[in-house]
């Protein structure tokens, strides 16, 4: 007896039940799948118009027609349910929402505090360390080549506190005049601080202001017949003129953003351009995942929600069109940053200009990654071909293992689709309990691991697995999934050729034991040498990592009475394990928690 149907989703008494109060809604399909998140000034008017309206977009359409469900969050304001709208596509991904795919973090220009010689680095990752951060950038070589500046005008360190602590003589970028050695204490803390002072202006947009007190500086060691610290002032002074002309953008407020959007067969592509105190730090492209019929104007208006609620937002955001809700959005970003932010699409003279090349810019990228798409679509298609699939695969998985004469042995999962690698779904596995150096049973248990998930019923399953290896890691693959009971994944191994030669590669298939020699110009073969080859740097990179730490730490470990407290203590207090070694009894004692009687093993250990 079949079980009853659950009748359909009557949406038009659902919306007869609703408030008229601002808030969010979610649509679910039968399954329990999340469909769309939206926000809403009138509840009932909006959801109201997926119900009551007789013809709908066909993208709309699609989505109202696997309605089973919707979900009602009410807010105070609407700018409290466009905030909770973001939150919510960012964090669930819902399947016909714009969304904006940019995990990664952006960099800034670190100023470390708490320390007579703070230090200015390149910082990705969470905020929280004592210090300042200036930012954020639009990409590692703007941040790389600002601290070059640095580097050439306030000659603030840059090095790692490890290194610094344990320097005996100056280094090579002191000799280079790039640093005034504080190391060695050839710079007062005094003249340094006022470097320090000078670096922060300069990264506050006050450069003005700096070249202001350099040439007072420069005056009053001149009257005081300091003539070669006058020469040196002079000097900066220069630099910092002929910078400010060199990357000053004539027209270009003191912070502003220009974003320009392009849509073009079912991809999107939004470029900014990035000012910041009159300089131009740049551009980036986003490639937001788009659903059918998306107009550049939702799409402008979700990637300012979903890029600037978590960022700092400039003063002024010059965009391509008027975007829904402009003045609502305005005001909410100007309450998370704290300052007046202005909307404007209707420009002209110099930001009519920074327009039309954040457009053109867009256009251009937009080109180059359909081409770049199409070239990658005929590769997923002559793989379907030569592998003899029913359809074009959708996601391939490639598993790689690393380690060190058996040390450290980590492995690798990275996967692609048919708009390129899936960063996000990447996964590494430390490997542990096994002989040093088999490679068989390290792809053994890193299969065993990825997939029980899937004969559980909670991964995704691959169309394709690929194994870097001959016939004997492909066995491995085989035997993991029968004892686990996943079927219908096509495995195939990826042999080396013969003297390892690129384009020569030969392809074991798994289930019937064939093998495929594709040849240097197949583009299945490119795709395939591709993932293995990206399977095998994401696993190197992992196995350095581990092997690094595994090194620092090993050492330390084996000394009765270091735990991971005093460990940590240690190497804090003399930048590293390097440091730790040349440490000598009384300058062990001199760490919290070390006695005389720890300090004389801790030698004794490091020194046999």
């Amino acid at each position: 007896m079949q079980p009853a149907q659950p009748p359909p989703f009557d949406g038009k008494a659902f919306v007869s039940t609703l408030t008229s109060s601002p808030g969010v809604y979610r649509h679910f399909d039968a399954a329990g799948e999340l469909l769309y998140v939206g926000k809403a000034g009138n509840l009932k008017k909006r959801v109201g118009s997926y119900f009551l309206k007789p013809r709908m977009e066909p993208r709309i359409a699609a989505m109202v027609a696997q309605i089973a469900r919707v979900d009602i969050t009410v807010t105070r304001t609407e700018g409290e349910a466009l905030l909770l709208e973001s939150q919510l596509i960012k964090s669930l991904k819902p399947r016909y929402n714009i969304l904006l795919r940019d995990d990664k973090s952006y960099p800034y220009i670190y100023l470390s505090g708490g320390e007579d010689y703070p230090r200015l680095a390149f910082h990705r990752g969470a905020r929280n360390l004592p210090g300042r951060y200036f930012g954020p950038y639009p990409s590692t070589y703007a941040v790389r080549e600002s601290l070059s500046l640095m580097q050439k005008l306030f000659k603030v360190r840059q090095c790692e506190d490890s290194y610094f602590r344990n320097r005996s003589r100056p280094c090579l970028q002191h000799q280079i005049g790039r640093c005034t050695a504080p190391c060695v204490q050839l710079i007062s803390t005094e003249d340094y601080r006022s470097d320090v002072r000078h670096a922060e202006m300069f990264l506050e947009g006050r450069s003005n202001a700096v070249i202001d007190e350099l040439a007072e500086a420069m005056e009053r060691a001149s009257k005081s017949l300091q003539f070669e610290r006058a020469a040196t002032l002079r000097d900066q002074v220069a630099a910092l003129r002929q910078l400010q002309a060199q990357h000053h953008v004539q027209g270009a407020s003191a912070d502003m953003d220009v974003i320009a959007c392009r849509i073009e067969s079912g991809m999107a592509c939004i470029s900014v351009l990035f000012f910041r105190n009159g300089i131009s730090l740049g551009t980036r492209d986003f490639f937001p995942r788009l659903p059918l019929d998306a107009e550049p104007a939702d799409v402008l208006a979700q990637f300012i929600a979903q890029y600037y609620l978590d960022r700092p937002v400039p003063r002024e955001l010059i965009l391509c069109e008027p975007v829904a809700d402009q003045e609502i959005l305005a005001e909410l970003l100007a309450q998370q940053s704290g300052h007046v932010v202005e909307l404007k699409s209707s420009v002209r003279g110099d930001r009519a200009q920074f327009l039309q090349m954040a457009e053109r810019n867009a256009q251009a990228s937009l080109t180059a990654r359909l081409a770049s798409r199409q070239t990658l679509g005929a590769r997923f298609d002559d793989l379907q071909k030569i592998l003899e699939l029913a359809t074009s695969p959708r996601r391939i998985e490639c598993f790689d293992i690393s380690h060190t004469m058996g040390e450290a042995t980590v492995a690798s999962c990275v996967v692609f689709g048919p708009e390129g690698p899936e960063k996000s779904h990447y996964r590494r596995f430390n490997i542990a309990g096994i002989t040093p150096g088999d490679d068989y049973a390290a792809m053994h248990q890193a299969l065993t691991r990825r997939f029980r998930k899937v004969a559980e019923g909670e991964g995704v399953r691959p169309d394709i697995l690929l194994i870097d290896g001959g016939s004997g890691q492909v066995a491995q693959a085989l035997d993991v999934l029968k004892e686990l009971g996943v079927t219908g994944i096509e495995v195939v191994g990826v042999a080396k050729g013969p003297g390892r030669r690129a384009g020569e590669e030969t392809l074991v298939l798994a289930d019937s034991g064939r093998e495929l020699h594709p040849g240097s110009s197949s583009p299945a073969l490119h795709l395939v040498a591709a993932v293995r080859d990206e399977a095998h740097r994401f696993a190197i990179s992992g196995h350095r990592k581990r092997r690094e730490k595994a090194r620092e730490r090993s050492v330390l470990e084996e000394v009765q009475g270091i735990g991971a407290r005093r460990r940590s203590a240690l190497l804090k207090a003399f930048g590293g394990l390097a440091g730790v070694e040349s440490a000598g009894v009384e300058e062990l004692m001199q760490v919290k928690g070390i006695d005389r009687g720890l300090a004389e093993r801790i030698y004794a250990s490091l020194h046999g």
